[in-house]
C-alpha cells in the first residue's frame, strides 16, 4: 500500500472514532447557610427521550428513603439552551422529551439536611455530598465517565476516595464509582499516613473530645492488619471520613472510604473510643466484603429498588464479626475487651425473643422493610448481630471439621479471589467454597444454622476454645416482670414475648401506674421490682388505650451478673492451640485463669 493511502485511511480511521461521552457535575455551595445548594449536570447526546434518576436509596443503608424529597426547581436544557419538556413519572425519575438529537444540561436545587442519614448536609462549615442524594443519573450514560466540579467558599477544602485532577475537581470512571465515593468538603482537620504501601487520610469535621494523633496512629495500625483476611487491596488510596456531631451516629462505607459519625463528645472515655475504632475497623473490612465482593442479588446495584439477598447476613454481619479481631491483631483492643464484647452478644441473643422465630436468610430479605420496635424484638433477628453468631458458628465449625487447617478467613479470601465484582457469589458458591476447604456437604448445616432459626449450645461451642461463658461468680438470680420502659417515662417501650407481662397481658404502649396499689416512678422502677422475688404475684394497675386497669402477674427471673467469658480451669493444649487458630493470639490467660495483661 503507497504511504499516502496508509496516511489516509489512518486519518480517516482517527475521524470514525467515536468521542468519549462525559458526564459532567457541578455544584455551587457559595450559599450554604440555608443549606442549599445549585446542581447542573451535561449530559452527552442523546435523542428520543433521556430519563434521569436519583436513587431511591443509598448504598450501605439497605432500605428506601424519600431522597428526591430535597429536589426543588427542576429543569432540562437542550445544547442551545432551551427549555425541554419532561415529566415526572416517580419519586426519584424524570423523563426529558428530546424533538431531535441534542446534549442535555440539568438544573435543580438541593436540600442538604440528611447530616443522620448520611446522604447530604450542607452549613456555613461544610458540605458532605454522597451522590446518591446529591447528583442525579441516566441509566443510559451509566457506565461514562464523570467530573464533578464544586464551587465552594474561601477557605474551604474538598476531600473524596475519588481522584482529583484539580482543586476542587473530581473525576470517576463511571457512575457507580461516583455513586459509591462521597465528598467532604468544607473547614476540616487533615492527616495523611502510609500503611502497607497505601495510602491513607484522615478528614476530620467538627469540634470534640477526641484525640487526633491517637485516631491516626490506630487508624494506622488498623490499616495494617487486612493482610490477615486478605492477600492484597482493592484500592490504592483511602480516605477515613469522621464527623463530630451535635448527635447523630453511625457509619457507612464506600468503594475508597468511608464516614464515620460520633456526638463530639463520645471519643475520649475508653468504651466510647472502642465504640469509634471498632465502627472505623468494620467500616474498613466492607471495602473488601460488599465493596470488592458482595451477593449476586445486590450486582450490580439497582439504585431505584430494593437489591434482594438471603446473604445480607455474610454482608454485614460477618464484617461485625471480624471488625474485633482485627483491633485485636492491631493491638488496639485487649482480650479482655474482645471478650467482654462476645460476651455482651452472646447474652444479647440468649435474651431476644426473636431468634426462636426468625432465621438469619429471612432477616436478610426483610432488612429492607425492617422498622424495629416491640415487634420486631419479639419476632425478628438482625442481620449485623444475628449474622455475627452464624459466623462465629461457621468458623469454630471449619475449624473442627479441618483439624486448625482453614477458618472462615479462607471462605473471605475465596470470594474475594473468585467472586470479586462484577461477578457477585450465590448461596450455592459460597457452599462450594466450603465443601472445597473442608471436604464436608454443607448444605445440612446450612439449613439448620442459616434458613432455620439459630439455636448454638454455647458452652459446648466456647469449650473448643477452652472458654466459659457466665454470669459471674456473684450473680444471682433476681426478679424481673419483662419489659423495657420508654426513656424517663412508665410507657412500656417492650413486652418481652412470653415473659411474665407478655403473659398477664401487657402490650408496648401500655402506662405503667401503680404495683399492689403504690405509685411507680420511672426512676425507681427496677429498684421497685427487686424489691421482691420470682414467683410472687404482683397486682399491676395502668393505662391500656387511656382506659385504668389492673392486672395480676406472676414475676419471672434474670441474671443479676454481667455476662462474661473466661478460661476453661485446666484448658488443654488443644484447646489452647483452637483460641489461636482462631484468633490469631497467644493464649491470653495466666494459670489461675486471669486475663494477662
Amino acid at each position: 500500500m503507497k504511504p499516502g493511502l496508509i496516511a489516509f485511511f489512518t486519518i480517516t480511521s482517527l475521524i470514525a472514532l467515536p468521542a468519549v461521552a462525559e458526564v459532567s457535575y457541578e455544584i455551587d455551595l457559595t450559599e450554604p447557610e440555608h443549606q442549599l445548594a445549585q446542581v447542573k449536570i451535561n449530559f452527552p447526546q442523546a435523542e428520543g427521550q433521556l430519563t434521569v434518576n436519583l436513587p431511591v436509596w443509598r448504598t450501605g443503608k439497605y432500605q428506601v428513603l424519600p431522597l428526591a424529597d430535597g429536589v426543588r426547581m427542576f429543569n432540562a436544557l437542550d445544547e442551545d439552551g432551551k427549555p425541554l419538556t419532561w415529566q415526572r413519572t416517580a419519586s426519584g425519575e424524570w423523563q426529558i422529551s428530546l424533538p431531535e438529537p441534542t446534549e442535555v444540561e440539568v438544573r435543580y436545587q438541593i436540600h442538604g439536611d440528611l447530616l443522620g442519614k448520611r446522604v447530604r448536609h450542607i452549613d456555613a462549615s461544610h458540605a458532605y455530598l454522597d451522590a446518591s442524594g446529591v447528583f442525579m443519573y441516566s441509566p443510559r450514560f451509566r457506565d461514562e465517565p464523570v467530573t464533578v466540579d464544586l464551587d465552594v467558599p474561601r477557605g474551604w477544602k474538598s476531600y473524596s476516595g475519588m481522584a482529583s485532577s484539580r482543586r476542587h475537581r473530581f473525576v470517576a470512571p463511571n457512575y457507580d464509582v461516583l455513586v459509591d465515593s462521597p465528598i467532604e468538603t468544607g473547614i476540616s482537620q487533615h492527616r495523611t499516613f502510609d500503611a502497607n504501601g497505601r495510602e491513607y487520610e484522615l478528614v476530620v469535621w467538627g469540634e470534640g473530645n477526641y484525640d487526633l494523633d491517637q485516631i491516626e496512629a490506630d487508624l494506622t495500625a488498623l490499616s495494617g492488619t487486612a493482610a490477615a483476611l486478605w492477600d492484597d487491596y482493592p484500592f490504592e488510596r483511602y480516605v477515613y471520613m469522621v464527623h463530630a456531631t451535635a448527635g447523630e451516629r453511625g457509619a457507612t462505607e464506600h468503594l475508597n472510604s468511608t464516614v464515620i459519625q460520633r456526638p463530639r463528645f463520645s471519643f475520649r472515655e475508653r468504651q466510647d473510643y472502642l465504640g469509634f475504632i471498632a465502627t472505623a475497623a468494620h467500616e474498613f473490612i466492607h471495602t473488601w466484603n460488599v465493596k470488592a465482593y458482595r451477593p449476586s442479588g445486590l450486582v450490580p446495584y439497582e439504585y431505584q429498588g430494593e437489591n434482594m439477598s438471603q446473604l445480607l447476613w455474610l454482608a454485614e454481619g460477618s464484617t461485625s464479626y471480624f471488625q474485633y479481631q482485627l483491633l485485636l491483631r492491631a493491638g488496639i483492643a485487649t482480650p479482655e475487651e474482645f471478650f467482654a464484647d462476645l460476651a455482651k452478644r452472646i447474652d444479647r441473643h440468649l435474651n431476644n425473643p426473636g431468634r426462636e422465630q426468625q432465621s438469619v436468610a429471612e432477616a436478610s430479605e426483610t432488612a429492607w422493610i425492617s422498622s424495629g420496635g416491640d415487634y420486631a424484638i419479639n419476632h425478628s433477628v438482625n442481620i449485623y448481630s444475628e449474622g455475627y453468631l452464624t459466623s462465629l458458628a461457621l468458623d469454630f465449625s471449619l475449624l473442627e471439621q479441618t483439624k486448625l487447617a482453614h477458618s472462615y478467613r479462607d471462605v473471605h479470601r475465596a470470594l474475594y479471589r473468585d467472586h470479586r465484582l462484577p461477578a457477585g457469589y450465590t448461596v450455592a458458591q459460597v457452599q462450594h467454597i466450603l465443601q472445597q476447604l473442608s471436604g464436608q456437604d454443607y448444605r445440612p448445616w446450612w439449613q439448620h444454622h442459616v434458613n432455620s432459626p439459630l439455636s448454638l449450645d454455647f458452652t459446648a461451642l466456647l469449650q473448643q476454645a477452652g472458654l466459659r461463658f457466665s454470669y459471674g461468680e456473684d450473680d444471682k438470680v433476681t426478679a424481673s416482670m419483662g419489659v423495657m420502659l420508654a426513656d424517663d417515662s412508665l410507657t412500656l417501650a417492650h413486652v418481652q414475648r412470653g415473659g411474665p407481662a407478655w403473659q398477664a397481658g401487657l402490650h408496648a404502649g401500655d402506662q405503667l401506674v401503680a404495683i399492689n396499689g403504690l405509685r411507680l416512678e420511672s426512676a425507681r422502677f427496677d429498684k421497685r421490682i427487686a424489691d421482691f422475688q420470682p414467683g410472687d404475684k404482683l397486682d399491676v394497675t395502668l393505662f391500656s388505650n387511656d382506659k385504668l386497669k389492673t392486672l395480676s402477674l406472676t414475676l419471672g427471673e434474670t441474671h443479676s451478673g454481667k455476662a462474661q467469658i473466661r478460661a476453661l480451669a485446666g484448658a488443654s493444649e488443644q484447646q489452647k492451640a483452637f483460641l489461636t487458630a482462631w484468633l490469631g493470639i497467644d493464649w491470653p490467660f495466666d494459670a489461675k485463669g486471669a486475663f494477662i495483661r
